[in-house]
C-alpha cells in the first residue's frame, strides 16, 4: 500500500489519504439494535465512497442455536466459514487494510474488527469517531454501491481470545487466585438489573465490574488517547490475560477490547454469548448488588 498498516484506530484525514488505494477495503457495519432495517437504508443514503455493508445480524452474526440446540445468545459468532465467504465477497484479501465503521462510536465497527483479527488478520481498524467524524472533517458521502471483485482472505492464526458459557461457569468456583475478572459493557442501569425493557432478566455474572462500553470515549464520540485509556482500565484488573471481556451479546464487549488494544492492554478474552446466552438458563448464578460493581 506504501503507507504504514493501520491495526487499532484510524483518524478520518488518514482514511481520506488512502482512498482510492487498491489494497484498502472499507466496510460500513451500521446498525440499530432497536431496528434491523437502520443500517441497509442508511448505507444506501450514503456512505463513505467504495465502501461496502456489513449487516450485524446477517453477516456478523450466527446462528442462535448451537449444535446441541442451546440458545448461544442474541449475536453469536457467526460460522467461521460463512464469515470467510463474506470476507472475501467485500473484496478482502490476506494483504488488505481493512477499515471499519459506523456511526454509534464504533459500537458495531468494533464487532468486524475482532471477527477478522480471529481469524489473524491483523491489518483492521476502526474509524475514530465513525461516519461523524469523516463528514465533520468536510468530506464527502457517496451513494454509488460498490462491486467488488472476490477476495481470497484465509484463516490464520488468532490474535484474540475466547471463552465459552461453561468456562465461565468453572470460573465462578476456581480459586480466588486463580479467577478470571469478568468484565461487564453494558450501562450501569443494566448491570444492576433495573433495565427490564433490554434485559428482562436483570443483574450480571457474579463477581464482574461494571465498565460501559463509552467510558472508552471522549465528548466527541473518537476513543480517549492511549495513556488514559491505560490509567483507567488498570483499576479493573491487574493482567488484561486474566480478564474477559462480555456484554449484552458480545458486542460492545467487543469496544473494549479495542479499548484495552489501543492502550497497549493486550491479551483479555471475548465471551460472546454473554448476558444474553448467561441469564437463558435459570441454574446460572446472577448477582445485582452494587457491591459486585
Amino acid at each position: 500500500m506504501g503507507h504504514r498498516l493501520y491495526n487499532t484506530i484510524i483518524y478520518a484525514t488518514e482514511l481520506q489519504s488512502l482512498l482510492g488505494q487498491e489494497s484498502l477495503v472499507v466496510v460500513d457495519c451500521r446498525h440499530d439494535l432497536m431496528d434491523a432495517n437502520f443500517g441497509t437504508k442508511a448505507y444506501q443514503e450514503g456512505h463513505i465512497a467504495g465502501a461496502v455493508f456489513a449487516n450485524l445480524d446477517q453477516d456478523l452474526s450466527g446462528s442462535k442455536a448451537g449444535a446441541d440446540g442451546q440458545f448461544r445468545g442474541r449475536h453469536p459468532l457467526p460460522n467461521q466459514d460463512d464469515l470467510i465467504q463474506n470476507l472475501r465477497r467485500w473484496g478482502i484479501h490476506n494483504d488488505t487494510q481493512v477499515i471499519v465503521y459506523d456511526a454509534h462510536g464504533g459500537m458495531f465497527a468494533a464487532r468486524l474488527w475482532w471477527l477478522l483479527r480471529s481469524i489473524g488478520h491483523a491489518n483492521v481498524a476502526v474509524l475514530d469517531g465513525g461516519l461523524g467524524a469523516w463528514t465533520a472533517a468536510g468530506f464527502a458521502i457517496d451513494t454509488a454501491i460498490p462491486t467488488p471483485a472476490q477476495g481470497s482472505i484465509s484463516v490464520r492464526a488468532a490474535l484474540t481470545r475466547q471463552v465459552d458459557v461453561q468456562q465461565v461457569l468453572a470460573n465462578l468456583s476456581s480459586p480466588a487466585s486463580q479467577r478470571l475478572q469478568v468484565v461487564d459493557a453494558r450501562a450501569a442501569d443494566r448491570f444492576r438489573g433495573e433495565n427490564e425493557t433490554i434485559d428482562p432478566v436483570g443483574g450480571h455474572i457474579p463477581g464482574a465490574v461494571n465498565r460501559f462500553f463509552k467510558d472508552n470515549l471522549q465528548a466527541d464520540g473518537r476513543f480517549k488517547s492511549a495513556t488514559e485509556l491505560r490509567a483507567e482500565w488498570s483499576q479493573k484488573f491487574t493482567e488484561p490475560s486474566q480478564a474477559i471481556m462480555q456484554c449484552g451479546s458480545g458486542i460492545t464487549a467487543c469496544h473494549n477490547l479495542l479499548a484495552l488494544e489501543i492502550a497497549g492492554l493486550s491479551g483479555a478474552a471475548l465471551y460472546p454469548g454473554s448476558w444474553s446466552e448467561w441469564c437463558a438458563d435459570p441454574t446460572r448464578p446472577v448477582a445485582t448488588s452494587n457491591s459486585d460493581a
